[in-house]
């Protein structure tokens, strides 16, 4: 049975803020809220949880899991930017974008796509992911929460506690900015390729 821990959607309660980073030092898996929908979230480089987020959803090892990100600084560490989309991208941060570029050697290979040595990198406009972040001084590796046969993230905790209790061992409750899942851009390439439309909006690169 998860811990359902309730957060002050502006001032985040730093005693529970503790309590969710230690839970996920200790290994843990959990859901918070972020500008676009749920999130299952667990430390970087955690293997067990990153199985566990894929039995969760369902997906294969092809399936890009996201580097949440406190900064653009913490962001530069994890991927390599070409000085070409450098500006760009750190004009749409913080907010609703995943970036799809090559990993650095900072990103454990578990995180990087086996094919292309790529890794969703964002970094979130949210209060309570960035509170969560910046407490536990590193990036969490994340999936957007889409339950399997769904195309929209979970939206709501005791929606999430209802039907994840059994599988997550946290649960942070709080608002969501929007219901769609991130807008991805894709610069792995070397050219900007608009990988999926979501909550960011992509009107400027169409």
């Amino acid at each position: 049975m998860a811990r359902y821990i309730e957060l002050h959607p502006e001032n985040p309660q730093a005693r529970n803020v503790e309590k969710i980073v230690e839970r996920i030092r200790e290994g843990q898996i959990g859901a918070i809220p972020t500008d676009s929908g749920y999130a299952i979230v667990c430390s970087l480089g955690n293997k067990d949880g990153i199985e566990r987020i894929r039995q969760i959803r369902q997906v294969g090892e092809r399936h890009h899991f996201t580097l949440l990100c406190h900064d653009f600084a913490q962001l530069g560490k994890l991927v390599i930017i070409d000085n070409a989309f450098f500006r760009l991208i750190k004009t749409l941060t913080p907010g609703p974008y995943t970036f799809i570029l090559k990993g650095t050697k900072e990103v454990p290979k578990i995180m990087l796509n086996p094919k292309k040595s790529t890794v969703g990198v964002r970094i979130p406009k949210h209060t309570i992911t960035q509170a969560i972040v910046e407490t536990l001084g590193a990036p969490l590796q994340s999936s957007t929460l889409i339950l399997p046969g769904e195309s929209v993230p979970m939206s709501a905790g005791w929606v999430v506690q209802d039907e994840l209790s059994h599988a997550l061992d946290f649960i942070v409750e709080g608002p969501v900015v929007s219901t769609e899942p991130t807008s991805v851009l894709d610069f792995s390439t070397g050219e900007l390729v608009i990988a999926r439309a979501g909550a960011g909006d992509i009107t400027q690169f169409q």
